[in-house]
């Protein structure tokens, strides 16, 4: 029998981050209007590998993920060993529009969740006129933590291991086991403290309260899509958020957790081609 190749290709680049030179892991399928795809903190593209197999997105739409630096197959820069990763809101934002930039993409689309879903807000504010639509998955403008990020990088414990066991609660009931486990593999593949190093974006530096005035949705449509089983971006925050955007659609997804596209990617994807159908009627 011949081995069945899935169309997934993957690629490395080093592109410019933040002022220093990163090499970076590309994934795509697919042909059409760019989607640029942010994976969730401590975690890395692979979580987008159901959209990228299905013909019924990929036959309008080129996804893309990357991983970020630090991240999955991107190795962290040159002197990684002498510094404490942290995220911010800056190098996070300059990562994202380098990765557009040196694949010259034509305004994408983008989607990201969890941190990648708060980062869109950011993106809407400030550089709307890069994108032609913006998606945010468990998304919101600010949470309160829940969680103690010490924990995540000690040397009594096993960082793996706690920062699956951290979100494991945020996977829906409803998902199927096969995928609640290659969801949470994610995370006890995550290097050493770099989920800690991703939320201190998600917990100190990414309040964008301040910000949502700005995002104009004529400019670039916004749209939000929360699980209803997401207690780190619960619904209400999801939906706070929205009220204070006008134009942005929010949507909460039966039978979801805090990973929709990987946890449950079959549900997920009721929810996710009517907003794909809109950005690509809108052209």
């Amino acid at each position: 029998m011949a081995i069945q190749y899935e169309p997934i290709v993957g690629r490395y680049a080093t592109i410019e981050i933040g002022g220093r030179a990163c090499r970076v892991y590309i994934e795509e399928a697919g042909q059409g209007i760019p989607l640029l795809c942010l994976h969730t903190a401590g975690s890395d593209g692979r979580q987008y590998r159901h959209m990228m197999t299905d013909p019924e997105i990929t036959s309008t739409f080129r996804v893309i993920a990357f991983d970020l630096p630090w991240h999955g197959k991107s190795n962290p820069p040159v002197g990684f060993h002498e510094e404490e990763y942290r995220l911010t809101s800056d190098l996070y934002t300059d990562a994202i529009l380098a990765v557009a930039d040196a694949m010259e993409l034509d305004r994408p689309a983008v989607i990201g969740c969890s941190m990648g879903g708060r980062i869109v807000l950011n993106l809407g504010a400030h550089h709307a006129d890069k994108f032609r639509a913006l998606i945010g998955v468990e998304c919101a403008d600010h949470q309160t933590s829940w969680y103690d990020t010490n924990w995540l990088h000690r040397g009594d414990v096993h960082g793996g291991e706690v920062c699956a066991a951290m979100v494991s609660g945020l996977v829906a009931p409803q998902s199927p086991d096969e995928y609640r486990w290659e969801t949470l593999w994610g995370y006890m593949q995550s290097g050493p403290g770099i989920f800690k190093g991703d939320l201190y974006f998600y917990r100190e530096d990414s309040d964008y309260r301040d910000r949502t005035h700005l995002i104009d949705t004529g400019r670039c449509p916004l749209y939000l899509l929360t699980g209803e089983y997401d207690y780190s971006c619960t619904p209400e925050d999801t939906e706070r958020t929205a009220a204070a955007i006008d134009g942005a659609e929010a949507v909460i997804m039966k039978e979801c957790g805090h990973f929709p596209m990987s946890e449950n990617p079959a549900v997920f994807r009721d929810y996710i081609l009517p907003v794909l159908e809109k950005i690509r009627a809108a052209g």
